[in-house]
């Protein structure tokens, strides 16, 4: 395939073409007149036929140049405009995060925050999803709750996920606290659908026998479950990092400790080769915030 013209070449006949005067071309591309003169002479060599009619004073276009002209014109306005565009989004203030709601609403307006007061300039946009991402291309950061076995090799697990049982502190079985693993067989439990595995580890390692079928609750939303636990209706088994801001405000507790590896994990995927610097700066905030908090 042919080279095509240099660009340069196609500048300075376009101006020239505006102006009819290669002095006028030369002042607004910041060249010389004889600069431009020899890149409309070379762009002439090139396609084999004059452009211009050069008069003693100005210059006119031949039938070729005012054919040319045209479809000059607009492929310079195309490639200045895609270049605005790139150039715009590259300083652009803005970061665009889609995150599961449990996370959305439980542990990542804290990083936000911490973000925004660090960085006011800015501008952060959140897309709460439940159980799909948004549609791609949407956000420059995408947080996903993946099984730990089943992950993309962009993927970036936040932190190491553990389990915890938590209620509400005025939760009673039989009108008692529930301090010990056989209360569990009494009490209503909070399923999440689609996550049976959590009560089956916790029940396992509290060594008492927990169907999913026990009498109880079910929801397809882990801020739901925790909800539901809150209000004192029963006890829950979700990933530890979701319990913590409700703990904080006291409105659940965890009455038996242990270290349970959750085989559910947060993991984040960052567009590295089209982030901005402030998407950058946000990444960096990030998985800065997850180091310190991850549990």
């Amino acid at each position: 395939m042919k080279h095509l013209p240099h660009l340069t070449f196609l500048r300075s006949f376009e101006a020239a073409a505006r102006s009819l005067s290669f002095t006028s071309a030369a002042d607004e591309l910041n060249c010389t007149q004889s600069a431009v003169s020899n890149h409309v002479r070379s762009l002439e060599e090139y396609i084999g036929r004059p452009l211009f009619v050069r008069h003693p004073r100005s210059l006119s276009l031949t039938d070729v140049g005012e054919a040319y002209l045209p479809s000059v014109r607009h492929a310079l306005q195309e490639i200045d405009v895609a270049t605005r565009s790139l150039l715009s989004q590259n300083h652009k203030r803005e970061v665009v995060i889609s995150c599961p709601i449990s996370l959305a609403e439980n542990w990542l307006p804290g990083v936000i925050a911490g973000f925004h007061k660090a960085h006011p300039d800015v501008e952060v946009t959140l897309h709460s999803t439940v159980w799909a991402d948004v549609e791609e291309n949407v956000s420059d950061i995408s947080i996903t709750i993946n099984h730990v076995e089943d992950v993309g090799r962009d993927q970036v697990q936040l932190w190491d996920e553990t389990l915890a049982l938590a209620c509400a502190p005025e939760y009673r079985v039989g009108g008692k606290p529930l301090r010990e693993p056989a209360q569990l067989l009494e009490a209503k439990l909070i399923h999440i659908l689609g996550r049976p595995i959590y009560w089956e580890k916790v029940s396992k390692a509290l060594g008492v026998e927990i169907s999913s079928q026990n009498n109880g609750f079910h929801t397809n939303s882990s801020n739901t479950a925790l909800e539901l636990a809150a209000s004192g209706v029963g006890c829950v088994a979700v990933p530890k990092s979701l319990v913590r801001r409700f703990e904080k405000r006291g409105f659940l507790e965890q009455p038996f400790d242990f270290d349970l590896e959750c085989p559910w994990a947060y993991f984040a995927n960052f567009k590295d080769r089209t982030a901005t610097p402030s998407v950058k700066l946000f990444k960096a905030w990030l998985l800065k915030a997850a180091s310190a908090d991850g549990v």
